[in-house]
């Protein structure tokens, strides 16, 4: 076995994040990291100078994430961060879990915050694998009690940070291809500014 802590005094050990894509090539679905599983209260975020999942904050009492929350990665969405995924799965996953997707929608929405409004949508998906298809192809087949759930949800969770989330619409799955390509592009045009 190889000397780890060789390999990364020689700079050999790469961030596995950092070079993964936004989406599979062979199927084009999307690659999702999970950071925070189904009904947790903590909230977990991936700290890239340590190159591990910390502990982000811990939710009030009641307040507990409705499905998978996580992002894509080599995205930038409009609040500036990697674009933010909600997957719709049956069973909760992991913090650092890599589910590969089929995006079917959004919640397009507002974020306030100081002041200042941004956009901070979040784009929807269901987990597809070679042995398992995807439950859903659009959002309208999702039952629409989830979907206000999930929005009644990010409203209280942003609510208890101090900020303001004003959901504005739900898309379906060309809409979410359309925010996914315009975030790929945003991120490709800041890391070639070096920013």
């Amino acid at each position: 076995m190889a000397d780890i802590e060789g390999l990364h005094r020689i700079g050999r050990v790469e961030n596995i994040l950092a070079r993964l894509e936004a989406r599979e090539k062979r199927t084009g679905l999307a690659h999702v990291i999970i950071d925070t599983p189904r009904g947790s209260r903590n909230k977990f975020k991936y700290d890239e100078e340590l190159g591990c999942f910390r502990l982000s904050r811990i939710l009030p009492a009641g307040l507990a994430f409705p499905c998978d929350f996580g992002s894509i990665p080599k995205t930038r969405a409009e609040d500036g961060d990697a674009l933010d995924v909600l997957v719709l799965a049956e069973a909760p996953s992991f913090p650092g879990c890599l589910i590969t997707v089929r995006l079917i929608g959004a919640i397009t929405a507002r974020q306030s915050e100081k002041g200042k409004t941004v956009r901070n949508d979040r784009l929807i998906g269901v987990p597809q694998t070679p042995a398992n298809p995807a439950r859903y192809r659009d959002l309208r087949e999702v039952h629409r009690d989830t979907l206000d759930e999930i929005e009644q949800f990010f409203v209280a969770y942003n609510a208890a940070q101090g900020r303001r989330f004003v959901p504005a619409g739900r898309v379906g799955h060309a809409r979410a291809a359309q925010l996914l390509d315009a975030a790929l592009a945003r991120h490709a045009k800041n890391e070639g500014s070096g920013q």
